[in-house]
């Protein structure tokens, strides 16, 4: 797929390939990204508009931790009907730039109130999950930190009746697992990285995928074939995943997304915008007033 990864790479850079025919096509929803991260302080207002002309119908603004819960809130006040809030715990938790460390209870404690403040306002409990890559865990006892974070948020989800957003890095398995033991029925498992074999698992399960445009250089191509298309949405995880590494990713690059699994799957692009918006529908109801016919 090298070949078609280089052609995307000179698409990126003409803005004009993510317009849209809008007598024809409905539009697109971002399920997962980092619209709070400093990285869009200083031009939020331009990188709003810019999604909005590339057909963006809905960003899910997923937060994580305590700390942003409230920027992300008043972003969805600023732009109402356009961004939606989804806040929860990360299974990693920075302690300075250069040191990370794994989620605990604690860090849980501080977001239950602010979570119960805005229970009304949020489409999901995200971003949450598990995070096995070595540099965070060095032993069972923080895997286990990690695994008792996220039940508690999958009770708090089922409680307000939310779907989970989740992080899934070096744990796909643990994480499908954990989800079915606790019962749930609603989750978008973003950027996956484990085995499709795994994924299936999910799928079973009723869980969805989200695919991000750093697809164009990832093992995801191997997990697009596989999955069914009724169980992918798309996401951008801006800041990061971009379709180029070291650059700063945005919302408006969904269409590459979308593009790169239309070829994938062998079916058109208007079919796999239509498909993963209902499919975003159906996982995140709330988000309903953005979709208009």
């Amino acid at each position: 797929m090298r070949s078609l990864s280089l052609s995307f790479r000179k698409k990126v850079q003409c803005f004009g390939f993510c317009k849209l025919n809008r007598a024809h096509m409905r539009g697109y929803v971002d399920c997962h990204c980092h619209i709070s991260a400093r990285d869009f302080d200083k031009d939020i207002d331009e990188v709003v508009e810019n999604s909005k002309k590339a057909g963006l119908l809905a960003l899910l603004a997923v937060a994580e931790h305590a700390g942003e819960f409230e920027k992300i809130v008043e972003l969805s006040q600023r732009f109402p009907g356009f961004i939606f809030p989804c806040l929860g715990v990360h299974p990693v938790q920075e302690v300075s730039p250069e040191q990370q460390r794994g989620a605990s209870l604690q860090d849980l404690d501080a977001a239950l109130p602010i979570i119960q403040k805005y229970k009304d306002h949020l489409v999901a409990i995200g971003e949450v999950g598990l995070d096995f890559t070595p540099r965070y865990v060095s032993c069972d006892s923080d895997k286990e930190s990690q695994r008792q974070v996220l039940i508690r948020q999958a009770q708090i989800a089922k409680e307000l009746d939310l779907p989970l957003n989740v992080h899934s890095r070096s744990a796909g398995r643990p994480t499908i697992h954990l989800l079915k033991e606790q019962g749930v029925e609603k989750a978008l498992l973003h950027a996956f990285d484990g085995k499709p074999s795994v994924a299936m698992e999910g799928v079973k399960a009723g869980y969805f995928f989200s695919i991000p445009p750093s697809i164009i250089r990832s093992e995801q191509q191997k997990l697009v074939k596989q999955l069914p298309l009724e169980n992918i949405c798309l996401e951008t995880d801006s800041p990061a995943l971009g379709p180029e590494k070291q650059v700063r990713n945005e919302p408006r690059n969904i269409c590459i997304s979308a593009e790169y699994i239309s070829k994938i799957k062998g079916v058109s692009l208007q079919t796999v915008m239509e498909v993963t918006t209902q499919n975003a529908l159906r996982l995140f109801p709330k988000i309903k007033t953005a979709i208009r016919p």
